[in-house]
């Protein structure tokens, strides 16, 4: 990113950035002990999620990407409950946290993972954070294409 004569790279940089340049809305909560929380929520996500979906679409085959593909559908399943607690994830409002968990959960289907009935949490959030005009922008093509709902 390069805003004026100083260039980022990084996206943590980037959005720390981001953040306080451009403060309103907040990209993250206000208060040390809640943005503590979605900085661990954010490493966690890196961590799991994202480096589980680079793994499904580094294999070669579909039956080598099962393992990971399995461990990734095993761990959005596993936050279920948190999803539940506020419209946003662990928020009253749109955060970063939000903006990261959105990807990993449209790309679920191109993954070829379906999550059961008792993730309606997960779905129901999923729904709303997709048809925000916001999220519908930010796409590309290929993003698009990966859902044709």
């Amino acid at each position: 990113m390069v805003d004026r004569d100083l260039v980022l790279y990084d996206s943590r940089v980037i959005i720390e950035y981001l953040d306080e340049r451009f403060p309103h809305p907040p990209l993250m909560p206000i208060d040390p002990v809640s943005r503590a929380r979605f900085r661990l929520a954010l490493f966690q996500l890196e961590r799991d999620w994202y480096a589980l979906a680079h793994a499904i679409e580094q294999q070669p085959t579909r039956k080598a990407a099962a393992e990971p593909r399995k461990l990734l559908r095993d761990a959005v399943l596993s936050s279920a409950e948190l999803f539940r607690q506020k419209p946003f994830f662990l928020a009253d409002e749109f955060s970063l946290v939000d903006a990261t968990i959105a990807p990993i959960l449209w790309r679920l289907p191109y993954y070829e993972i379906d999550l059961p009935k008792e993730s309606e949490p997960i779905i129901k959030y999923a729904q709303s954070i997709f048809t925000r005009p916001a999220f519908r922008q930010s796409l590309s093509e290929a993003e698009r294409e990966m859902r044709l709902d």
